[in-house]
């Protein structure tokens, strides 16, 4: 791994500026997205999250450049626990599992789903639920059960949550009927 690399996404920030930043240079040195892939699937690094904000917004604009990725990328889903991480990962499974570029196995489709469940339970970061039960919704178009166990889950009572979780279970619950 390139230090001074390493050292750039150290020194990066939530800042929408500086993750551009980082994604263009990926983008002009595609040597790198290994690199970055490298930190982002190590949850034990403590810049990893940052990795994957990066991550995210290739995924968002050029998802064909983490096709080489998506089999690490899905064994590595379980094991993203903290919240700076949550949301850029979800929104990842979200882009694949939406994408017209990206063909899952099986395998990794059932990483998903089992990821994307475990964290629509866990309701405590909305925007996490939002992206997950979007991925969910698109794999059970596939996996009927899938849209099942997503109608149980998102029926329960919500009353709770963020205005834009609300709207997107609403969103989700419509497109089941």
């Amino acid at each position: 791994m390139d230090a001074e690399f390493y050292n750039q996404i150290a020194k990066s920030s939530a800042h929408r500026k500086s993750r551009d930043d980082n994604k263009n240079f990926v983008y002009s040195n595609r040597n790198y997205l290994k690199d970055l892939t490298d930190i982002a699937f190590d949850t034990k690094d403590k810049n990893h999250h940052k990795a994957c904000w990066i991550l995210e917004l290739i995924c968002e604009e050029r998802i064909e450049l983490f096709i080489p990725f998506i089999d690490k990328f899905c064994e590595t889903l379980p094991d993203f626990k903290i919240d700076k991480a949550l949301r850029p990962t979800s929104k990842i499974c979200m882009f694949l599992c939406n994408s017209k570029k990206v063909s899952l196995t099986e395998i990794e489709e059932e990483k998903i789903i089992e990821t994307c469940l475990d964290r629509l339970i866990d309701k405590d970061l909305a925007a996490t639920a939002a992206y997950s039960m979007r991925a969910l919704y698109e794999l059970g178009k596939k996996y009927d059960w899938v849209n099942e166990e997503l109608k149980i889950i998102l029926s329960k009572d919500f009353s709770n949550q963020t205005p834009g979780y609300r709207f997107a279970v609403k969103d989700i619950l419509k497109r089941l009927k």
